[in-house]
């Protein structure tokens, strides 16, 4: 039932990153459009409190995780939580600056669990039957720790409020980014089904493994193109 509904939960964030703007990056309105953006972390964060244009106070693309949250008609406005206002939203920018930076930690711990997760997983593959059970307990542990690392680290960016007026437009690492996050997500849902196969038929065994390698790979990736 836990496997099923992490299942399902990566699902639906895998499907909200496939349709996600490039709503991490901000830039001010006038910015030029020509240009390919190459932009770091610090960059991104630092940019998050741009002043906002006063004509209007959301950009017109948002994810549905946003909207839900943050649209006009959103769960924080029809509460009163958080009116949309030129002060209100200036106070979501400096939300969503602390929830990106949530977001980088989450980041490099799930990436500390995956690699002792690859570690455990390699000792698991060549375990004799004394120590087969013991490992295979830890496996199935740590692998429901990074489940649940790994969904709040992407939940902190889905729902984080959106950014100003003005996102810069071309190439840019936070794009990479995010089409690296779409192919981590989706190794992440192909290895949980594989895992919870393995059981019936384990000759999914090799395609589990594959599959963990190939989100490890891209996770690690998309931690390194925006960090360095």
């Amino acid at each position: 039932m836990i496997r099923s509904s992490i299942i399902g939960l990566l699902c639906w964030l895998t499907i909200n990153f496939a349709q996600a703007q490039d709503t991490t990056r901000v830039a001010p309105v006038a910015a030029d459009t020509t240009k390919p953006a190459t932009q770091s972390a610090d960059d991104l964060l630092g940019s998050l409190t741009d002043s906002l244009p006063t004509t209007q106070l959301l950009p017109d693309h948002m994810i549905i995780t946003q909207r839900l949250f943050w649209g006009k008609k959103g769960l924080m406005r029809i509460t009163n939580a958080s009116p949309l206002t030129t002060e209100g939203r200036s106070n979501e920018l400096k939300v969503r600056r602390t929830m990106l930076k949530l977001h980088q930690i989450g980041g490099f711990v799930t990436l500390a669990g995956f690699i002792a997760q690859g570690i455990i997983g390699s000792q698991l593959y060549k375990a004799d039957a004394s120590n087969y059970r013991s490992l295979k307990e830890l496996h199935e542990s740590m692998a429901t720790a990074i489940n649940i690392s790994y969904a709040t680290t992407a939940l902190l960016s889905l729902t984080a409020p959106p950014p100003a007026i003005g996102a810069r437009r071309g190439l840019s690492t936070i794009k990479l980014h995010k089409y690296l996050a779409i192919v981590h997500m989706a190794g992440m849902v192909a290895t949980n089904i594989l895992a919870s196969q393995i059981g019936k038929n384990p000759e999914l065994k090799p395609y589990h493994r594959a599959a963990a390698y190939t989100t490890f790979g891209a996770f690690a990736t998309a931690i390194v193109v925006l960090k360095f």
